[in-house]
């Protein structure tokens, strides 16, 4: 037990640690004029949504992280079988990538809400949020090799303990990332001419997280009330 208390102190009081290279997307994406199926007509939504969100994004994103790669790439994540997702990475030469699934156009009611999903993917790489989480999860890592060394345990033990602490570790500011993300994405969506509040009621239909350790997402309620939070200040 002492050394499960020793490796929950070092995790968190520790600083950051390299970051590993970043993953590219498995295959080419295809870009919005490519996609195949969904709705057409939330198809041509979310074209027209991009057409005004994405000046505004690389904007903020140049003037927040000078230096930084600014050209999204969005597309349409047309694999089959996706449940309803949004996200963002980067490429092999580190472009950022703002992926949506078909599936998700379908539970999209309107612009307002497409505009803010853009917008809160655009505001994570616009926050540094994937090289942050690296990071963290390195650092989970070594901490994890070093309580694997502690408690003598074998080759595979040790691995075993890496991974716990790299998964803790990418988890530890997820929740915050995405309350981050959502207020500098309320931001960009009402900077583009949509209404930010109008697109977060998506989460009161969405499936709630609530608020589970070590969650990848805080609860639903916590994410509409930043947002207000955030355009009263605004």
């Amino acid at each position: 037990m002492r050394y499960l208390a020793l490796f929950a102190f070092l995790l968190a009081a520790a600083c950051e640690a390299p970051a590993p290279s970043v993953p590219a997307p498995r295959g080419p994406l295809p870009d919005l004029p490519a996609a195949q199926g969904g709705s057409p007509q939330k198809l041509s939504d979310f074209r027209a949504v991009v057409r005004r969100v994405e000046p505004v994004a690389e904007r903020a994103c140049r003037e927040r992280r000078p230096g930084a790669d600014c050209d999204f790439r969005i597309v349409v994540d047309d694999r089959p079988n996706l449940p309803p997702n949004a996200y963002q990475t980067l490429d092999r030469d580190g472009r950022p990538v703002i992926g949506f699934t078909l599936a998700l156009f379908d539970e999209m009611r309107n612009r307002d809400e497409i505009a803010f999903a853009l917008s809160h993917e655009a505001a994570h790489h616009i926050e540094g949020h994937i090289p942050q989480t690296q990071n963290t999860a390195a650092l989970g890592m070594i901490l994890g090799t070093v309580f694997g060394q502690l408690a003598g345990l074998d080759a595979q033990g040790i691995e075993t303990a890496q991974n716990i602490g790299g998964t803790v570790g990418a988890r530890r500011y997820s929740k915050a990332f995405e309350l981050e993300a959502d207020s500098l994405g309320a931001v960009i969506a009402r900077r583009a001419g949509y209404d930010p509040l109008r697109g977060v009621l998506y989460f009161q239909r969405a499936v709630d997280p609530g608020n589970q350790f070590l969650g990848t997402h805080p609860p639903n309620a916590e994410r509409i009330t930043v947002v207000r939070q955030t355009l009263a200040r605004n």
